[in-house]
């Protein structure tokens, strides 16, 4: 069996934390089956090195000029293709989409339309495909719709991540047994703390996002460097244990250098590549306050109390997933606003009341993450 694995990759580590969630749960399921991606070049999201890491094979596949120029590697001899470990896209038994949040307005309509024109050719071809849980929506723009429509109406399953993607969803397509609520899987996998991390000096995490910049409006854009200095200044008052967590890129570097210099540059940096890692540092933490979506969903599906600034409604829906709404903190924010909720996760009697709140919700979510997987395996096995 042959098993493709799409949308996730390894530079946006919430992507790869999916990608390792869903390789996980398949290979459980199929443990004979091979595992494909479809490759990108060296600075995309999946080169050949690290998938190889992983034993992915090479799908042919590349959308151009309205053409799918990966079908020309069927005039190859198949001898030739087993050497090189490519696969064609016909060779493909099932399609899992670990998308996250790529298929709305806010991205434009390019994704959207290739995995309507993917999803024609998968469902002729009798290639189940499967949307795990990610944000979806709002549909409105151009054809965006049309291309959402055609989706519907031939995956196995859609799995909305939360009420308002649902919502976006079947306020284009309508309500089918085929869509279904879900949330956000990767609370069932594991993190690995690393070895030379020093949770007794690092209680307090800071996961700074450069969306928070790029994808605000100008007046939240320009408040957010100083809403993270006041944050982090304030944690140093507290002797909180504060230090920032890079969870992808040099964008988000640049920001963490900047609110450790404007904290007086007392503020450590820690920098972690590998998703399990970071998620393994997270649970380790007494509190986080951040603006990258796994990061936060990394630490409160471990019962760690954590506070959000976010650019879209994915956030404000996983907080409410784990019943702390309170947790959304506005860069808009007063100092004595600000203060205030950074008291609720570093004075001990609240934290601990926190503590007990999430990772009791925490422990529901991830008994409706094992029902989806058993949803997902009873469609792929009927």
């Amino acid at each position: 069996m042959l098993i493709e694995i799409r949308m996730a990759g390894f530079i946006n580590k919430g992507a790869e934390l999916m990608l390792y969630a869903t390789l996980e749960k398949m290979s459980e399921a199929y443990p004979d089956a091979d595992f494909v991606m479809a490759p990108t070049t060296y600075k995309g999201a999946a080169p050949f090195d690290k998938r190889a890491r992983l034993g992915f094979l090479q799908k042919a596949w590349l959308w151009g000029y309205g053409f799918q120029w990966g079908d020309l590697a069927a005039f190859t001899p198949r001898k030739f293709r087993e050497m090189y470990g490519v696969i064609l896209d016909r060779e493909i038994d099932i399609v899992m989409d670990a998308a996250g949040f790529a298929y709305s307005d806010l991205w434009g309509p390019k994704s959207t339309k290739e995995l309507a024109r993917s999803c024609k050719r998968w469902h002729k071809r009798g290639t189940r495909l499967i949307l795990l849980p990610q944000a979806l929506g709002p549909f409105k723009k151009g054809k965006i719709s049309e291309y959402i429509k055609n989706i519907a109406q031939t995956a196995d399953l859609i799995f909305p991540r939360d009420s308002i993607s649902y919502e976006h969803l079947t306020e284009v397509v309508g309500e089918n047994p085929n869509i279904r609520m879900a949330p956000d899987f990767t609370n069932l996998i594991e993190g690995i703390l690393p070895d030379n991390f020093d949770a007794q000096s690092y209680r307090f995490c800071l996961v700074p996002n450069f969306r928070m910049i790029e994808k605000t409006p100008k007046d939240q854009s320009e408040a957010y460097l100083p809403f993270m200095i006041k944050c982090a200044r304030y944690l140093i008052k507290k002797q909180s244990g504060p230090f920032l967590l890079i969870h992808e890129g040099d964008n988000d570097l640049m920001i963490a250098r900047k609110v450790s210099e404007g904290s007086g540059g007392n503020i450590p940096i820690v920098r972690e590549s590998h998703p399990l890692k970071i998620k393994g540092i997270l649970g380790a933490c007494e509190g986080t306050l951040g603006s990258r979506f796994h990061g936060l969903a990394s630490a409160l599906s471990q019962g760690v109390p954590s506070l959000a600034t976010g650019w879209s409604h994915k956030y404000k829906m996983l907080f409410r997933d784990y019943g702390f709404d309170e947790g959304l903190i506005d860069v808009m924010s007063t100092d004595a606003q600000i203060y205030e909720k950074i008291d609720l996760l570093t004075e001990h009697e609240s934290r601990k009341r926190l503590q007990a709140k999430i990772l009791k919700k925490a422990n529901e979510l991830k008994k409706q993450s094992e029902e989806m997987w058993n949803s997902v395996f009873k469609i792929l096995k009927s």
